[in-house]
């Protein structure tokens, strides 16, 4: 008898476990949702919404509007996303959004306008090319993806996701001065993509331009202003050309965002010692170093406290 009580615990503790993981999870998630119409404000019923992670293509949802035109789709692992949204006869439409943990990111009313039979077939392979290209993506396949993408662009000229996303292939295939032309295009033709703006703005420090760099970071900083690495890059950026007050404000909200973010430690401390903030410099290397003590930079952080304490 006691045996089985044991056993009975046991389970009821597993159950319970479980659920409350899956309780914890679906906290995490987020949710999209929002209205598709025509040009006339009717509500679209049966078009197709595909969401796509920008970081992972094979990390996807999709449904469909109902006769309102509404649709909604839970479950969305935090972080940014290309939303398509296709309907026969219609132009799709792509744009990127936000999720949030936890969020409900409203979408509010999207507009499709009509398409001619010969616009539609040309779409409709361009879509095909597009997905081929994922899945050669998924694959590492990185030369057969930037060819679909390719394909794809050529198709249909005006989708900043199909530039997006080749830039970040040829980032894979190390072609980088073609990776910035891809995502200089895809900023030209959605130029409020926090994605789009960040990696833009990243190649173009790369190539050591910071002030164009900047620009670029100083966007996606707004359009995501709770991003910790959109602050420390427009940071390292200003300090590059500089600009040390207003990199300080940059790596401060960097770490208001993400206390443990190491790096905008070790720039906060180098920022206070050229102002003379003797205390707050060696509060913020110590930081570091304790956040960090196998890191590259640790020597130099370990000499400049060494200098500051004497």
């Amino acid at each position: 008898m006691n045996l089985r009580k044991i056993k009975t615990r046991v389970l009821i503790v597993s159950v319970l476990f479980l659920l409350l993981s899956i309780s914890s999870l679906a906290q995490v998630r987020g949710k999209v949702r929002g209205t598709v119409v025509d040009s006339q404000g009717n509500p679209l019923e049966k078009a197709t919404v595909t969401i796509i992670s920008t970081r992972q293509a094979s990390q996807r949802y999709e449904t469909k509007t109902g006769k309102d035109g509404k649709f909604a789709q839970v479950g969305i692992y935090p972080g940014y996303y290309q939303v398509s949204i296709k309907k026969d006869g219609y132009l799709p439409k792509s744009l990127e959004v936000h999720v949030e943990i936890d969020g409900d990111t409203n979408l509010e009313i999207i507009k499709l306008e009509t398409a001619d039979e010969r616009a539609m077939k040309s779409l409709s392979g361009a879509d095909k090319a597009f997905l081929k290209a994922n899945e050669y993506y998924n694959k590492q396949d990185y030369e057969k993806a930037a060819a679909a993408y390719q394909e794809a662009i050529g198709l249909s000229s005006n989708n900043w996701a199909y530039y997006f996303n080749l830039g970040l292939t040829y980032k894979k295939l190390n072609r980088l001065s073609e990776a910035r032309e891809a995502f200089n295009k895809a900023v030209e033709l959605n130029p409020e993509s926090f994605s789009a703006n960040k990696e833009l703005g990243e190649l173009l420090a790369r190539e050591e331009q910071y002030e164009a760099a900047a620009g670029y970071y100083r966007k996606a900083a707004k359009l995501s202003p709770n991003d910790p690495d959109a602050h420390y890059n427009l940071g390292a950026c200003l300090v590059n050309l500089g600009q040390g007050e207003e990199a300080l404000a940059h790596f401060q909200k960097t770490i208001e965002l993400k206390p443990d973010y190491a790096e905008a430690y070790f720039q906060l401390g180098s920022i206070y010692i050229g102002q003379n903030k003797k205390a707050e410099a060696i509060a913020s290397l110590e930081k570091f170093l304790e956040l960090a003590p196998q890191h590259e930079k640790t020597a130099l952080a370990r000499q400049l406290l060494e200098y500051l304490k004497k």
